[in-house]
């Protein structure tokens, strides 16, 4: 890092069972000097139903993110080239944004986001309570997955696809992020 140059700030972005943690961790591994902090390491204050939230209007910043804010300012401090966050939320935080220098959104399609979340959160349930965990997804957290789309995903520097393997993805991150090319070229 250059003298008096402050890290860049790269957000990772997408729904649950997107790729977040497994390219953050993928990323950060190839870059020298960085560091990465993941969203679900913190206990946040913020909606009790998610579902009720994004219905009336997913105001992000409901979300008491203080913790992970004192972070980040923590790290903008040290001598560091890359800050990588596994952040779902990208630009649409008020008091995070301010931090941010790229958003990049891994657009997974949705089959293969909830494919994932379930081989992950699954392991030793139940036929049932898989069953109970697909029923909820058609009938309300679906609508969590599109207010992403809607809001995170337009809002984001750079998309990748999230269907394509973790190196072609990481790939294509570290080409923008290591040459400060914030211009989304897909």
């Amino acid at each position: 890092m250059e003298q008096g140059m402050k890290p860049l700030v790269v957000v990772i972005a997408s729904f649950s069972g997107g790729g977040k943690t497994t390219i953050t961790n993928y990323v950060n591994d190839r870059i020298e000097n960085s560091k990465a902090l993941f969203f679900d390491d913190y206990d946040f204050e913020g909606p009790d139903d998610i579902i009720s939230w994004v219905d009336n209007g997913a105001d992000y910043d409901e979300w008491n993110l203080s913790p992970l804010i004192s972070d980040v300012q923590v790290l903008l401090s040290e001598p560091l080239d890359f800050i990588l966050l596994d952040f779902p939320f990208a630009y649409k935080h008020s008091k995070m944004s301010k931090y941010i220098d790229i958003a990049v959104f891994i657009d997974t399609p949705l089959d293969i986001a909830m494919a994932r979340r379930l081989l992950r959160d699954s392991k030793n349930s139940s036929g049932e309570s898989i069953a109970k965990e697909l029923e909820y997804y058609l009938t309300d957290g679906r609508r969590g997955y599109l207010e992403m789309q809607k809001t995170i995903k337009p809002s984001s520097d750079f998309i990748v696809d999230g269907a394509d393997s973790v190196a072609t993805i990481a790939e294509k991150m570290l080409e923008v992020i290591q040459g400060n090319n914030f211009k989304n070229p897909l």
